[in-house]
């Protein structure tokens, strides 16, 4: 049976099953059978059973919505090359967005600069920036025990300070030092759980997910710990939900220690991160 007949029936079994992406899936999911590329495809001419077989198998879980990184135990970030899989959070395309303002903001920083990922996941931001800023020294930092194995597994070898902690406590030793701070939260409501993608809501760890009634809980957090993280004149970005383009910024705007308040909008046109710049004065210590 040709690639291209067999990549047709998955992806109408995966439409029917209202996957979001069936054909992309369709064929990555043969393309990982076969140790080949999607690309790459359209040049076999034949699929052996075996074959066959363990690719209906691949389908069959992903049509049950089974996240497709976990059944290929890779996403790619950016550049960088990510293994994931049960108990950690699969990055999402729109925090690339983030990662690369955190990456422009390290090289405007200087040499040397100190970057700070909070609530790192997998590691997808801090390998990014150890990745496009070869000089930064990035700290990054996860709190969940499932998820912390999962971003040794993907920072080991990068440079990247990977401590398990959590964001409200983590790198004192870094105090009024960072240039940049950045995080991926939790910022789901607990109110909006039935709104929540199946693959997300099923196979994410909730602890990535969800962050009190508004899900502004760790947003919060997050305003203080950055304020005291960063140098003054230091920066934060922070990822938030679409419904968040107002609320989220205000949470720094309310905080004190912020100025240059504003949002960003993803390549849908949906605001989707915070940024802000440290005061050069006043701090939630009272400095």
């Amino acid at each position: 049976m040709s690639p291209r007949a067999l990549v047709a029936a998955a992806a109408e079994r995966l439409r029917l099953a209202g996957v979001a992406s069936p054909e992309h899936d369709a064929a990555e999911l043969l393309a990982h059978v076969l140790g080949t590329t999607r690309g790459r495809l359209p040049l076999l001419e034949d699929v052996a059973p075996p074959a066959r077989a363990t690719y209906d198998a691949l389908v069959e879980r992903r049509a049950a919505r089974e996240p497709l990184q976990h059944l290929t135990g890779v996403a790619w970030f950016r550049h960088v090359e990510l293994a994931v899989g049960p108990g950690v959070f699969v990055p999402r395309p729109e925090t690339e967005l983030l990662a690369g303002w955190a990456i422009d903001r390290a090289r405007e920083a200087g040499e040397r600069p100190v970057v700070v990922d909070l609530c790192t996941g997998s590691g997808a931001i801090a390998k990014a920036v150890a990745d496009e800023v070869p000089d930064a020294v990035v700290h990054a930092v996860e709190l969940d025990e499932a998820a912390y194995p999962w971003a040794v597994r993907n920072l080991t070898g990068t440079g990247v300070d990977l401590r398990q902690g959590d964001l409200a406590t983590a790198f004192d030793d870094l105090l009024g030092t960072v240039d940049v701070v950045v995080s991926n939260p939790p910022y789901v409501p607990l109110e909006a759980w039935e709104s929540v993608a199946v693959e997300a809501r099923d196979h994410d760890p909730h602890l990535a997910l969800f962050s009190g009634d508004d899900g502004l809980d760790a947003i919060r957090t997050l305003a203080v710990r950055a304020s005291d993280l960063l140098r003054p004149g230091g920066v934060v970005g922070v990822e938030h939900a679409d419904v968040q383009g107002e609320s989220a910024p205000a949470v720094f705007a309310a905080q004190g220690s912020w100025e240059e308040v504003r949002d960003h909008r993803d390549l849908s046109d949906r605001p989707r991160f915070v940024t802000a710049r440290r005061t050069l004065r006043g701090s939630r210590s009272g400095e």
